[in-house]
């Protein structure tokens, strides 16, 4: 089964997505998902200008060696273009190799581990009792964990909590934002005790930092809210600083995640071996697909570290498909992010997976289950668009 043509799609269904789809000679095709949000032409580029004529006439069922040539016959590896377009390339193949053995994504990978996925989304407020509100929301549609989030008094723009109207990614150049720890120290107890004790000790309470702490300012964050039991912590320090959690480690029991701005398993190696962290958050699209995360899930199972796979809506459905299906194989499943996708994109990438109690389920059709309508997306061209960006109150840029 040749590779005969493969073509590179950026469009923006309420946000941008990069969408690659490989077809091959017998008439199986397989798409993945290679966006990396703010950059999205970047790795657009890199796969039609570099990789995709590469493509052209391999053997479609040799995934190994394909992720293989194009990792270790590039001089220049890793990092985050490099390693989405790999991945995108990767799902796209796995996606055929499961159509054309007539088997759901999972099955090929080992079969299923369990039926079903825990989930949690997000429930953010500018104030505390706000955001308490959206928790309660969130369960009555069936969550059984909520990551939280509120705004921080006295600071005009919060990480996760946008205002009304104001879409995250709308801007023509990147937003700037202010930051205070001290505050944001001060704050984040009140709201994790207050929504504590509105809903009780069963439902699982998520928390993520943004990579805005030093390692004791992340160390003294972890121990004042061990009183709220946690699901977990996530993303405390810049997460490329691997050494940090072991100060965090001796200060706290909270439950540690972070993981989601990794491209390889040398991004996490010391963090997995040392067991610092309790749950890894690489993602298909952005840790070299799933050839490359299995590998990473692998050795987070030998140090009894669990998968929480990062699932925001700046990476597509087909993302979420595959992620999925490496959840419902991948036997040290722990939980996964569910951010609700634009209804533009879930009419562009018709999918089968979906939610049901706070569960989400793979489905059971071959491959991974995401389509993608090319004349529909046609109608949604490219947006530039930016992240934001942090500075100090003395104008020093931050972490974001």
């Amino acid at each position: 089964m040749k590779i005969t043509n493969a073509q590179v799609f950026v469009c923006s269904p309420g946000r941008n997505f990069v969408t690659l789809k490989i077809e091959t000679d017998a008439g199986i095709y397989g798409i993945g998902d290679a966006t990396v949000n703010g950059r999205e032409l970047s790795v657009a580029s890199y796969l039609t200008d570099h990789l995709v004529p590469a493509l052209i006439g391999r053997d479609a069922s040799a995934i190994e060696d394909i992720w293989q040539y194009f990792y270790r016959g590039a001089y220049w590896r890793r990092g985050p273009i490099g390693m989405a377009a790999i991945a995108a390339i990767d799902v796209a193949l796995w996606d055929i190799k499961a159509k054309a053995a007539n088997m759901p994504l999972y099955q090929l990978l080992g079969g299923a581990s369990r039926a079903r996925m825990l989930s949690y989304s997000h429930a953010a407020g500018e104030t505390i009792e706000e955001t308490a509100d959206k928790v309660i929301a969130l369960t009555e549609r069936g969550f059984k964990a909520v990551r939280v989030q509120s705004a921080i008094p006295g600071m005009p723009v919060t990480y996760g909590v946008d205002k009304a109207g104001v879409a995250p990614q709308a801007h023509e150049r990147p937003r700037e934002t202010l930051w205070d720890t001290s505050r944001y120290l001060r704050h984040v107890p009140k709201l994790l005790g207050h929504v504590r004790d509105m809903v009780g000790e069963d439902l699982h309470l998520l928390h993520d930092a943004h990579h805005r702490l030093t390692p004791q300012e992340a160390a003294r964050l972890a121990k004042s809210v061990e009183p709220f039991d946690l699901f977990w912590l996530e993303d405390l320090v810049p997460a490329e600083n691997q050494e940090a959690f072991r100060l965090i480690r001796q200060h706290s029991t909270t439950p540690l995640a972070v993981g989601e701005v990794f491209n390889s398993i040398h991004d996490c190696r010391t963090l997995l071996e040392e067991g610092l962290i309790d749950y890894i958050r690489t993602t298909p699209v952005h840790a070299g697909g799933i050839t490359h995360v299995r590998r990473i899930a692998d050795l987070a199972g030998l140090h009894h570290v669990r998968l929480g796979s990062h699932g925001a809506a700046d990476m597509s459905p087909i993302t979420m498909g595959a992620a999925l299906h490496l959840d419902r194989w991948v036997p040290n499943f722990g939980i996964q992010e569910y951010a609700f996708h634009p209804p533009e994109a879930q009419e562009v990438f018709a999918h089968e997976w979906r939610l049901e109690d706070g569960y989400l389920l793979s489905g059971e059709t071959p491959g991974h289950g995401v389509d993608f309508d090319e004349k529909l997306a046609a109608r949604y061209p490219y947006q530039r668009a930016y992240l934001d960006v942090a500075r100090l109150s003395d104008g020093t840029l931050w972490n974001w």
